[in-house]
Order: C-alpha cells, then structure tokens, then sequence
C-alpha cells in the first residue's frame, strides 16, 4: 500500500467514525442540557437522567427489553449452534448449500415482510401477541445470525483434532465437549452477543408483533418521538450507549482470556 494510498483509506475510515459517532454524541450533550428542546443548549444538568430513573414505565420496558434480549439471545444461540454444526457434519454439498440459503434467508429479507409474516403465522395460530409472539419472532431472526457467527469457527478447525480423540477411543459426546466446543466457543460468544444486540436494536419486527401489554424501548422511544422531543430519551440514549460500549469492551476482553487459554492449552506439553 502506497503512502497516499494509506492516507486515503485513513481519512475515509476517519471520516466512516465521524458520520456514526458524532449524532450520538450530539444526542448525549443535549442530554446534560437544563432546556427542554435540543434547538439550543442551555447548560450542564443532571435532571433528565434523574427524571428517567424517576419513570417507572421506562424502567419496566427498559428490563422487560433486557430480559427479552438475554433470553432471545441464549436460546437463538443454542438453536443456531447446533444447527452450525448439523451443517458442518452435513457430507453432501448441494445438501449443505441448500441449508445455507434457507439459514439466509430471514437475513436477507426485509424486515417489514418478516414481521408481517410472523403476524399473519400467530393470528392464524391463535397464538396472543405479547412477550410470547416478540420473543419467538427475534429467537427466529437471530438464529441465522448465530449460525453465520459459529459456522465460520467450525470450518478453521483442524479435522485432525477430532481424528486423534476418536482414535484415543473418545466417544461422540467427549469428543463434542471436549474438542469442538472449546474450539468454537469464540463463535458462539460472538453469536449471542451479535443476537444479544440485534435484539436490542429490533424495531420494524417487534412493532408488528407486540401486543397492548408489552412494549420494547425501540417501540416506546417511537412513540415519544412522535409526540415531540423530549430529552429524557437523550438520558436513555446515553445510559445505552455506555452499555452498549462496556458490552464491546466485555466481548474483547473475554475472546482475548479465552485465546490465551486455547494458546496456554495448545503449548502445554
């Protein structure tokens, strides 16, 4: 890579950061601010974020939000793991192709014609529209997303590893707990974090297939968006960003703990 090369990728990447960053960081500064509006900032306050805290219906949609996210994201990602491996033991390749463009599917498709494909699939069931209908309906989209995260883990692993513990007399379970799943436990962390967040952020699917009794923040952030600004949102913005960041940096540290075991492991005599 040429020098102006370089400099060019630099200032594009430079330049990428900007465009996402600065309207969140605009959002966080008129969260401290003593107005009502965000046409002027007025002075640092710490109101807002005590009015939030003072909101109790935020407070239960921001848990119910949470609950659902860890909930959706754990199950989509036991789902989606065993059905990385279903495709990684899979011999035929038109088989295993075939399965990859179904797993494709819900991620390539539009996200108004999912929701309005799970509605019309739970009216037709009967099936209530509440926590029940927004947890299938983002354990169902997430899926995909895990499979995509763990599958790529299972292609690097050495065949070798497996052929050794077999031949050691292993039987299908040990050599699935003991070999495999440590090999690919980067995938599958990157996978529940990945189903984790999408969750949090859904908003087109969840607003389709909620019901009068349960609202998620994406949903209850629209409807007082529409009614007008109000910087208690700009508090609860802030608070997400923050976990959202210590979420990241939680991930990092964890997948660098778990790479310097598999290294300590691997170098062990």
């Amino acid at each position: 890579m040429t020098k102006k090369t370089k400099w060019f990728a630099n200032g594009y990447l430079t330049l990428v950061f900007v465009l996402l960053y600065v309207p969140i960081f605009y959002l966080i500064m008129y969260s401290f601010s003593t107005g009502k509006t965000m046409s002027h900032y007025q002075g640092f306050t710490w109101a807002h974020y005590v009015a939030l805290f003072q909101d109790a219906r935020m407070i239960q949609i921001a848990l119910d939000t949470l609950l659902l996210a860890l909930l959706s994201a754990l199950i989509a990602t036991a789902i989606g793991s065993l059905g990385a491996l279903g495709i990684y033991a899979t011999k035929k390749r038109q088989t295993r192709n075939a399965l990859l463009s179904l797993n494709n599917i819900l991620m390539v498709s539009p996200d108004v014609i999912i929701g309005a494909s799970f509605l019309i699939f739970f009216t037709f069931l009967g099936i209530g529209l509440g926590f029940g209908s927004v947890l299938m309906s983002h354990i169902a989209f997430e899926i995909p997303i895990v499979v995509l995260m763990v599958l790529p883990r299972l292609q690097e692993m050495s065949t070798t590893m497996i052929d050794a513990a077999e031949d050691l007399g292993a039987s299908s379970w040990q050599v699935l707990s003991r070999v495999i799943l440590p090999a690919i436990i980067p995938g599958i962390l990157a996978g529940y974090f990945m189903a984790f967040t999408y969750s949090l952020d859904d908003f087109a699917v969840t607003f389709f297939v909620t019901g009068n009794g349960f609202e998620t923040l994406s949903i209850e952030i629209y409807a007082r968006a529409r009614q007008g600004i109000d910087l208690e949102v700009n508090a609860l913005s802030g608070i997400l960003f923050v976990f959202a960041l210590l979420l990241v940096v939680g991930y990092y540290l964890l997948t660098q703990y778990t790479a310097k075991r598999q290294k300590a492991g691997v170098k062990r005599p």
